[in-house]
């Protein structure tokens, strides 16, 4: 008597496949570098049509258990096809769709800074391009897990970002905080995402021999903090802001920029985004500070 076989159920995938698409000039090419770091099998640019294939070849091999693919506006009108696409192979393997964007401001002065011309480009001007690339891509966008908005980094700081976010043991506090100190009498920073104004404190401008440092000399900032009301300013400030950056992260803010102003930008202002750099620091977000309006 000839026994039959018995048909295993083949185990689900363990790799991890991530999409990267977005916007012309939003950073795909700097992400997939910060992939390759991360030891994901990288591919870019590869078309449509071999998507699947790529996946399935991922899935068989015992070698790939993580790789990401770059799929954007250069498949032309193909790319139409790419939400069909990510929305079976998330039926076949574990698939994360990251989306990048850009203001229209950021990606304008970017492709003048590289003079590359847009994909979509050749017949028309850039701004017009990316109003058209921005219709063709929004239903891939619908689809993203993770939407980052490369607006306001630069090429090292998105791929720290990237690492950050996709490293083993990630966290809630992958987000890159800016602190930026400046002077009223030179206007508000128009990217700040919060704005507090320290001129309540006294100010050391009124103090001759203070006026040529800033808040950073010893004698300025021994000062400033001489008065009560500027170590509970930075105490108060700096707990609400670790309550309230996790929030921020949820919504999927992956740059947050917070503004310290005073009337000239050099002394007060610049002591409170040092002291609260610091508190963040220590909470364990990566900040960085940026003195506007204060001599160098």
């Amino acid at each position: 008597m000839q026994r039959g076989r018995v048909k295993s159920r083949p185990r689900p995938s363990a790799t991890h496949l991530v999409v990267i698409t977005g916007m012309s000039g939003s950073g795909k090419a700097s992400v997939l570098k910060a992939f390759e770091d991360l030891d994901y099998y990288c591919v870019d640019n590869l078309p449509i049509d071999l998507i699947p294939r790529f996946a399935d070849l991922a899935k068989q091999s015992a070698e790939i258990e993580k790789a990401a693919l770059v799929a954007d506006i250069r498949e032309g009108e193909q790319l139409k096809r790419l939400p069909r696409i990510i929305k079976a192979l998330r039926k076949q393997i574990k698939t994360t769709v990251l989306f990048l964007e850009a203001s229209d401001e950021a990606l304008l002065r970017r492709f003048s800074e590289t003079r590359r011309p847009h994909p979509l480009g050749k017949d028309s001007t850039v701004k017009i391009a990316l109003k058209k690339e921005r219709r063709m891509i929004q239903p891939i966008r619908a689809l993203a897990d993770i939407v980052v908005d490369s607006s306001k980094f630069n090429v090292h700081e998105l791929r720290s970002h990237i690492t950050a976010k996709f490293a083993a043991g990630s966290t809630d506090k992958d987000i890159l905080v800016s602190i930026v100190s400046f002077g009223y009498k030179a206007g508000v920073p128009n990217d700040a995402d919060l704005l507090f104004d320290v001129r309540f404190l006294p100010n050391p401008h009124f103090i001759p021999a203070f006026r040529p440092f800033t808040g950073r000399h010893p004698q300025v900032a021994k000062y400033i903090r001489s008065f009560p009301q500027t170590q509970e300013f930075i105490d108060r400030i700096s707990a609400l802001l670790i309550y309230l950056i996790p929030h921020y992260v949820r919504e999927g803010k992956s740059y947050l920029t917070i503004g310290f102003g005073c009337t000239g930008g050099q002394h007060r202002s610049v002591l409170i985004g040092e002291e609260v750099k610091k508190l963040l620091a220590k909470a364990g977000y990566r900040v960085k500070v940026v003195h506007r309006d204060a001599p160098k």
